[in-house]
Formats: structure tokens, C-alpha cells, sequence
């Protein structure tokens, strides 16, 4: 099953919605391969079984890359031929697949006539297949250059070529030669969506059943705009064994918010002197409503230009009746759900609490979201979260998420393009040794409109007194930028201590 899958069935399509072929028209670098890929994405995180056709690709097999300009344009008849086999083909694998139980097959390709747009319809009908067409149209010339030049020039066709300017030439010929031939889809029998320049205007006709309605609604929260995205773990709480406590953030976990703060803006400052003729994005911080995740990103407040956004779904796993328990306690109490979890780790849930499936169905908003976003986008969350929405960026199953390893003091950067996600991760240097955390955090809580933590209120949410360690000096030397050498134990659930991690340990002993 997939990680947001509802539900299973004998045939393994959902939402009775039966076989559906999506096709994508419209010009070269309009966007259709992003928009193909991230709607594949999309509906496989949600359990449909979905599948790219690309044409570009069966081309590639058959011909190979070495091809001229001409050799796809409709007017060239000594290639007519083999651009139909090309075709063909893979429209002949499309049917195929649709007969061995896929749901919806997204067919890549430019089918810019009318004529092979009917031939389309006319297969997938006899094939007893609903059909949906997306065309994407673009008339800003900014859009299609920029597209040109992060989507195109990455492809295979252009994999050696070191000279960047003759590639786009190269391409924009490629465009000239199909334009005299282009027709939109004027036909209103057809069911359709126009998507304009990209998500600035959505146009949706004779469009029916719930599946179709989840792409287009999936549709008009998309945009193939460059950004970025960075994961960081929230900082080490006072109480990192207990949920119900919400604890706020140690010492160290403040220092670890600081050097999180400056590690980021200095190294997208550095980003952006490197690349002087493109233009800085915003920065948005999404956080969640728990005390130790906002406090992370309070640190952020006073720098009037970037957005910090609370979002409660955001919250990490509920561990249930495994609240301020360890591994090994969860195991010696609950020892059959122990064994069912090393059997299903994303699915099973302990008595009253999440699992990584629920936490996943919850997060789709966000998801959604994130797919709108134009700003570069921080999240800072819990491990679990960050899990869940690492694995729908790069298309996990559900049997990869539990175990992934998102290190503490880290800094994931991800860059979604149209081929792939590319994945950058940096150790956030520990600068700030000497940081005097009361006075840091009275003032950065105080931007945020909470009540700063005081060491007169320590008491309350430290963990047992067998887990406590008094220090409450106002400088913290801890080696690790997000440990304390003050707070001990860890959620049983999720790891949140060193010796407590996702899966199951090298010598077959249980860890949650």
C-alpha cells in the first residue's frame, strides 16, 4: 500500500472511479512534464496506482538523443513515421498497463493536433477508459525561458552540453517547429482543463467523478515556480520523555535554534551572491503549535522579512499510553503490540496513540500547501514529521518512511524540479557555545507572544527525579547542538533520544 492509502480493494482501484487516462497537451517547456510528475506523486501518496507514459522517454529508447530539430516537427514527412511508431508504442504499453489493473496512466507528450487528440479518445474509450485532458498553455515569455533553462537543459537531450546558450537556442527551435501546428482545444464535449502560465488560471470543463475532481483540485494548488525547501528538527525540550508536558525548549535547544537561524541566512546569503542574476525568494517558517517546535522558530521573529506560520497539523506523533515510557519499558508492558509494530511499523498504532499512516493522512494539508507555496519554505517539526513529508518529496513507499534517518543538528535542503527532488544536507555548525540562553530566550519568545521559560518554572516540566539532572546555570556547554547534558530520556515512539531510534536495532532487540 501507499503511505496515504484509505483502503484496499480486491481490483486495487479506489474511489470506484475505474481506469482513467490522463493527457497532457500543449507546446514544449510549458511545464507538462513537472505538473505530470508531481500529479503522479500526488495520487500515488493518496493509494492510487499511478504511472507516467512519457514520449520523450519511448523516443529516447527507440532513437536515442541524437537527434536535430527537425526531426519533430509535423512537417518533416521522413520522420513522420517513426515519430508515429514512438507514439505508438508508448500508447500501446499505456492500454497494457491499464489491463493489469493501473488506475490512472498520465501520458506525456505534446499531442498538439486535433487529429491525434481524437485518435486518443476514441483508444482509451474502446479500452474502456475515462479520459481527462490537461492542457497547458503559457504566454509569458519569463516563464517559458526560466522553464527552458531549470527543466529542459536538465534532461536527458542535453546531458554534455557545456555550452548553455546554444542548448536553449537548440530547444527554442525545437518549440518553433511544432507552433505552426498547434491547436487548442476548442471542443466542449471534451473533458479538459487549461491550466494558464501555470496556476495564474485554471479552466475546467465537463470534468465528472471524484477522482478527476482530486486532480483538479490538486491542480489548482500546483505552480512549477523554482523553490526551495529545508527540514530542521525542532530543538531538545526540557521534558523530552512526555507529549502531555509540551515542554518548552532547554538551554541547548535555544543555542541549537540560534545557530539553526544563522547557519540558514548565511548560507542562503552566500547562495545568492553566487547567483547574482536571479532574484532571492522569501523565506516562510512553518512550525507547529507544540511549545519546543514554535520556540525554535521564535528565533526567526526578529527578522521582519521572514513569516513565521503555526500549523497545529503539524504536531508530531501522539505516542498514546506510551507517553513518558521508554523502549524498554514499552516492551516488557506491551509486549504482543510490540511485536506487531516490528511486524507493520507505519501502520500499527500502541493503544490511544498515532501511527506514521495517521499522521500522513493528517499532513496531506500541508502537503497541498507546500505544493502552493511560491516563498522558499523552513519547516521545523518533529522527526516523524519530517519523515512523512521526506518521503511523499521523493515518492517513498510506506515501508521506507519509518526508517529514515533525519539526523539531529541537520539541515536538509530540497529542490524540487520536474526529473527529480535534488537533496542537499549540512551540519548546522554549534557557534554559539557561550550563549547566555535566559536572555536569548526571554527575548525571542517575547517577539513571538509567549511566556519565556524561567528557571523557576524547570521544575514543572522536567521528567521524573530518576531522569533528572539539576543545572540551571545560565551558559550551557553540551557538545551536540541539539542534546542537553541537563535532559534526559526520550519519546518511546519516535526516538527522541540517541538511543532510541525508529525500526528495529542491529541486534534484533525491539525500538520503536
Amino acid at each position: 500500500m501507499f503511505p496515504g492509502q484509505l483502503y484496499k480493494t480486491e481490483s486495487g482501484r479506489l474511489f470506484h472511479a475505474g481506469a482513467v487516462a490522463i493527457i497532457f497537451v500543449g507546446l514544449p517547456a510549458r511545464g507538462k512534464t513537472h505538473v505530470s510528475r508531481s500529479l503522479c506523486r500526488y495520487l500515488r501518496w493518496i493509494g492510487v496506482q499511478t504511472k507516467v507514459f512519457s514520449v520523450g522517454n519511448y523516443r529516447r529508447q527507440i532513437v536515442g538523443v541524437e537527434v536535430t530539430n527537425d526531426f519533430f516537427s509535423p512537417a518533416n514527412t521522413a520522420t513522420a513515421e517513426m515519430r508515429g511508431k514512438i507514439a505508438n508504442a508508448c500508447l500501446d504499453d499505456m492500454i497494457q498497463w491499464f489491463a493489469s489493473g493501473g488506475q490512472v496512466g498520465i501520458l506525456d507528450g505534446s499531442n498538439t493536433t486535433e487529429e491525434r487528440r481524437h485518435e486518443l479518445v476514441e483508444r482509451f474509450k474502446s479500452s474502456n477508459v475515462h479520459y481527462l485532458f490537461i492542457e497547458s498553455i503559457c504566454d509569458n515569455s519569463e516563464i517559458i525561458d526560466a522553464n527552458i533553462r531549470s527543466v529542459k537543459l536538465s534532461s536527458p537531450d542535453y546531458v554534455g552540453w557545456s555550452d548553455t546558450d546554444a542548448a536553449v537556442k537548440d530547444f527554442k527551435r525545437r518549440i518553433e517547429n511544432h507552433v505552426p501546428f498547434y491547436r487548442t482545444i476548442t471542443d466542449l464535449n471534451l473533458s479538459f482543463v487549461k491550466l494558464i502560465n501555470v496556476g495564474e488560471k485554471i479552466i475546467v470543463n465537463n470534468v465528472h467523478g471524484f477522482l478527476q475532481s482530486k486532480v483538479v483540485y490538486y491542480l489548482t494548488n500546483l505552480h512549477i515556480s523554482p523553490r526551495t525547501i529545508y527540514f530542521a528538527r525542532n530543538g531538545v525540550s526540557l521534558n523530552e520523555q512526555s507529549y502531555r508536558a509540551d515542554a518548552p525548549l532547554a538551554p541547548a535547544g535555544h543555542r541549537y535554534a540560534e545557530n539553526l537561524k544563522t547557519f540558514l541566512l548565511t548560507l542562503r546569503e552566500t547562495q545568492a551572491k553566487a547567483n547574482p542574476t536571479e532574484a532571492p525568494r522569501p523565506l516562510t517558517v512553518w512550525t507547529s503549535s507544540r511549545k519546543r517546535s514554535f520556540q525554535t522558530a521564535a528565533h526567526f521573529l526578529d527578522h521582519e522579512e521572514i513569516i513565521v506560520r503555526q500549523r497545529s497539523v503539524l504536531g508530531e506523533r501522539n505516542p498514546g499510553v506510551c507517553d513518558q515510557m521508554t523502549a524498554e519499558e514499552v516492551e516488557k508492558k506491551y509486549p504482543d503490540e510490540c511485536m506487531r509494530a516490528k511486524t507493520d511499523p507505519y501502520r500499527h498504532r500502541f493503544p490511544r496513540a498515532e501511527s506514521y499512516y495517521d499522521l500522513a493522512n493528517r499532513l496531506e494539508k500541508v502537503i497541498l500547501e507546500l505544493e502552493r507555496e511560491k516563498n522558499d519554505v523552513l519547516i521545523i517539526a518533529h522527526v516523524s514529521v519530517i519523515k512523512c513529508l521526506y518521503g511523499y518529496l521523493f515518492g517513498l513507499s510506506e515501508r521506507d518512511i519509518p526508517s529514515l534517518e533525519i539526523p539531529e543538528g541537520t539541515l536538509l535542503e530540497l529542490v524540487p524540479t520536474a526529473y527529480t527532488t535534488e537533496e542537499t544536507r549540512y551540519v548546522i555548525p554549534n557557534i554559539l557555545a557561550g550563549l547566555n540562553w535566559q536572555l536569548q530566550a526571554d527575548r525571542f519568545l517575547s517577539l513571538g507572544g509567549k511566556i519565556p521559560t524561567s528557571p523557576m518554572i524547570m521544575d514543572h516540566y522536567l521528567p521524573e527525579d530518576k531522569f533528572r539532572t539539576r543545572n540551571y546555570s545560565g551558559n550551557t556547554s553540551s557538545s551536540s547542538p541539539s542534546s542537553s547534558p541537563s535532559i534526559m530520556g526520550g519519546n518511546a515512539l519516535d526516538g527522541a533520544s540517541p538511543q532510541v531510534q525508529g525500526g528495529q536495532s542491529l541486534d534484533g532487540s525491539f525500538r520503536l
